[in-house]
């Protein structure tokens, strides 16, 4: 069967998702997960166990070190934990993380899942002008499972232009609502950070999700929870943040999904990259 179309399990699955109060859960979970008690050690233990967390590779292997469960979920990486891929010319990937899909921007359509598609413009809040630059240009999803490293890094060198607060929906971005739920990035809350580069616009958007408990970008702090929900547009120009190659950008408490746009005259990604393929953050997906 084609692991990229939905079958009765995944609907089943999602259609109750409609109905659950997204944004309540969430904020429940955003508490719990920030509450400092010893009483977290027996779930952290087998959140270890259930996902099969490395401990050896974080700066704080025990996790009753941890004052809170969302500390263990965002735990920083030794040194070299993940070395950047060493040829000058790529674009890595930003995060731990594994291809939901790729390819090249047409007409400004993106591809969800086999038979669902979104466009950049809804994407990015509505604004036709930041979409304008990826119009042919190419896109990759990446998601990140509860067992990933739950930092996000840049891919390439660049300055902050613009970021975008949209609000919306929080359903989960696991694989079977990417292949039932219409125009899912779409409609989730999410952070749109847009850099200049020396290639031109790079677009990363952070998704939200539900159980994601908060956004943080290294720039501004937590940028979700926000109240109201109503959207924002922040213009760094005058003082952009200019991060480098490799540099942690952000993190989601507790995991979810990074769109990234190209422009067209980036060479696109990797052949060797395809959809479910688990990929590492500073691992290259692309050549400059």
């Amino acid at each position: 069967m084609n692991d990229q179309v939905a079958n009765w399990q995944d609907w089943l699955k999602a259609l109750p998702l409609y109905l659950l109060p997204h944004h309540g859960i969430s904020r429940l979970v955003y508490r719990l997960s920030r509450w400092e008690t010893r009483h977290k050690d027996p779930v952290a233990r087998w959140f270890i166990r259930r996902y099969g967390l490395d401990m050896s590779e974080a700066v704080e292997s025990d996790p009753s070190r941890y004052a809170s469960f969302n500390d263990l979920f965002t735990r920083a990486l030794k040194p070299g934990a993940r070395p950047l891929d060493p040829a000058p010319d790529t674009l890595i990937s930003p995060a731990d993380s594994r291809v939901s899909q790729l390819g090249r921007i047409r007409d400004g359509q993106l591809i969800q899942a086999k038979g669902h598609a979104y466009s950049a413009t809804a994407l990015l809040g509505g604004d036709a002008d930041l979409a304008a630059p990826f119009a042919d240009g190419h896109f990759i999803t990446l998601y990140l499972s509860p067992r990933d490293y739950h930092r996000i890094h840049m891919p390439w060198n660049g300055s902050l232009r613009e970021s975008v607060y949209v609000p919306g929906r929080l359903f989960s971005v696991a694989p079977f609502t990417v292949k039932t739920v219409p125009g899912l990035f779409a409609r989730n809350e999410r952070l749109a950070c847009l850099f200049e580069t020396d290639f031109g616009p790079m677009a990363m958007v952070l998704v939200g999700a539900i159980n994601v408990a908060s956004i943080e970008t290294v720039w501004a702090g937590e940028v979700t929870p926000r109240s109201p929900r109503t959207p924002c547009r922040w213009d760094h120009r005058d003082n952009p943040p200019t991060l480098a190659r490799g540099e942690e950008m952000g993190r989601f408490n507790l995991g979810s999904t990074v769109i990234l746009l190209l422009p067209e005259q980036v060479s696109g990604w990797l052949p060797a990259l395809a959809p479910g393929q688990a990929v590492r953050m500073g691992q290259a997906l692309a050549r400059r």
